[in-house]
C-alpha cells in the first residue's frame, strides 16, 4: 500500500484529498493513511477521532497523518492521540514540501513526542492560492471539481472554518480557465466550481473580478465544456454577471445551493449573517424569474443559541417560501472559541427534535420535486451503470450507460429516492 486518504466534510475537502494523495505519493510515503478532517461540527471531529482509533486497531502497522480543518484548529488534541504519527496544517497539506518533510520525519524516527508530531503553520498568514490541476482524475470521470477559492473573510458567530482555512484568497481567472479547458479536453462532462466562500471570489485579485465574471470567462473560452455547476454560494453576494449567466447560458446547470442558515431575522443578526429573511426570499424569487426550472437547496442550522420555537418555525416555513428541494440540516453544536459558544444554549434534545423536523420538511420537499418531474425530458449525466443526474442534480435510476455521457431521457416516475425512466 502507498497512501490512502479518508475524507470528512465538504466537497472542497474531497477535491483536496485528491491533491493530498498525489503529493504524498510523489514524496515517497508508503503504508500511510491521511485523515482529511472537518471541523464544522463537534460530531465531525468526533467521527475523525473514532476513525483514527478504529483504523489503528485494524491496521496496527500503518502510519496515520491528520490534516484538514480540525487538525488546523485543534492540532494538540490530535497529536496527543497515540495512534497519530503526524499532524499537518490545512494549507501545507496541498504542498509537496510538507509531504517530503513528513517522509523525512518518519525516516528519522521523529513523531514520538506530541510536539514533534505537529507541523501546523499560521493559516492567517497565507495570502495567495496556487491552482492545483489534477492529472490524477481518471479520463471519463463524469464530474470533477475545480477549486477556485479558499478561506473566508467573514466571521459568522457559529463558524470555526475561517480559523481552519484562513482568510479568503482566489485562483487567478486565467489559471482557472486553463484548468477547466484541460479537464474538458480529457472528456470530463461536468465541472463544479468550489470554494469555502465562493461568492467572495476575486476580491483579492487585481481588478477584483467576481464569480459571475469568472463563470462567463469559462463558458466563453471553453466551448467544449458540456456542463458547469456552482457549489454553495452566499446569495447576498451574488453579482449581476452571475445572475445574467444563470438566465442566459444553458450550460450553467439550473441548481444552486444557498448558505441561508436561518429564517429568523434576529437569529440571522446573532449569527452575524449579512442577509435578512426577506433577502433570501427575494433572491430565490429572482432566480426563479430568470430560470423558472431552477432547483434550490440550502444549509439551515437547527437550534442556534437563543432560538425559540417561534424563531425555529420561521426557518421551517422558509423551506416552502423559498421552494427549497435539497436541505442540508446542521444541528447546532458549539465550536470552541466562537462567539456563539458563549451565548445561551438551546437544550440538546430540543436541537435534535428541530433538526428532525427540518429534515422531514426537506424530505417532503424532495418528494414533491421528484413527483413534479414525471413526464419531463431531462439531460442526464451518467455517473455509473445504475445512476445519473439531471441538470437539476436530481438522481436518476438507470440500467446501463457509459459513464460521463449525457443522455436525453424521459422521466416516467420515481421510487421515493430517485427518478426512474
Amino acid at each position: 500500500m502507498s497512501v490512502d486518504v479518508l475524507t470528512f466534510g465538504c466537497r472542497l475537502n474531497a477535491f483536496e484529498s485528491e491533491v493530498i494523495a498525489r503529493e504524498a505519493e510523489r514524496a515517497g510515503l508508503s503504508d500511510t493513511v491521511v485523515i482529511n478532517s472537518c471541523a464544522v461540527t463537534n460530531e465531525a471531529v468526533a467521527q475523525a477521532r473514532q476513525s483514527i482509533r478504529r483504523l489503528k486497531r485494524q491496521r496496527p502497522d500503518v502510519r496515520i497523518v491528520v490534516t484538514g480543518c480540525a487538525a488546523q484548529t485543534q492540532p494538540e488534541m490530535f497529536a496527543e492521540m497515540t495512534e497519530v504519527d503526524r499532524v499537518v496544517g490545512n494549507d501545507d497539506k496541498m504542498r509537496g514540501e510538507a509531504w517530503r518533510d513528513t517522509r523525512a520525519a518518519f525516516d528519522a524516527g521523529f513523531g514520538v513526542e506530541t510536539s514533534e508530531k505537529i507541523a501546523v503553520a499560521d493559516i492567517m498568514a497565507v495570502r495567495e492560492m496556487a491552482p492545483h490541476l489534477l492529472d490524477g482524475f481518471k479520463a471519463g470521470l463524469p464530474r470533477v471539481f475545480v477549486q477556485v477559492q479558499n478561506g473566508c473573510d467573514h466571521r459568522c458567530t457559529f463558524c470555526i472554518i475561517p480559523y481552519g482555512r484562513g482568510n479568503s484568497r482566489s485562483v487567478p481567472m486565467g489559471a482557472v480557465v486553463e484548468q477547466v479547458r484541460a479537464l474538458a479536453e480529457r472528456g470530463h462532462a461536468e465541472i463544479v466550481l468550489t470554494g469555502v466562500d465562493l461568492t467572495s471570489y476575486g476580491a483579492d485579485l487585481p481588478g477584483t473580478p467576481k464569480l459571475g465574471q469568472l463563470t462567463r470567462q469559462i463558458l466563453r473560452h471553453v466551448p467544449e465544456l458540456k456542463r458547469l455547476r456552482i457549489s454553495s454560494i452566499d446569495s447576498i453576494e451574488a453579482d449581476r454577471d452571475l445572475l445574467d449567466v444563470i438566465a442566459d447560458d444553458e450550460r450553467l446547470m439550473p441548481h444552486l445551493h444557498l448558505s441561508l442558515q436561518s429564517g429568523d431575522d434576529l437569529i440571522l443578526k446573532r449569527m452575524k449573517r449579512r442577509h435578512s429573511r426577506q433577502d433570501a426570499i427575494e433572491f430565490c424569487a429572482q432566480v426563479r424569474r430568470l430560470r423558472p426550472d431552477i432547483t434550490l437547496g440550502a444549509d439551515i442550522i437547527a437550534g442556534f443559541p437563543t432560538e425559540t420555537d417561534e424563531m425555529f418555525a420561521r426557518s421551517e416555513d422558509l423551506v416552502a417560501e423559498c421552494d427549497l428541494t435539497f436541505l442540508h440540516v446542521f444541528p447546532y453544536s458549539p465550536r470552541p472559541g466562537t462567539p456563539a459558544a458563549r451565548m445561551p444554549q438551546v437544550v440538546g434534545g430540543e436541537i435534535k427534535e428541530r433538526a428532525k423536523r427540518l429534515r422531514a420538511a426537506g424530505e417532503a420537499a424532495l418528494q414533491r420535486r421528484l413527483t413534479s418531474e414525471i413526464g419531463a425530458t431531462r439531460q442526464v449525466l451518467i455517473e455509473s451503470a445504475t445512476q445519473g443526474r439531471t441538470e437539476h442534480f436530481l438522481p436518476v435510476a438507470i440500467a446501463g450507460g457509459t459513464s460521463g455521457a449525457v443522455m436525453t431521457l424521459a422521466i416516467n416516475g420515481h421510487d421515493g429516492a430517485r427518478l426512474t425512466v
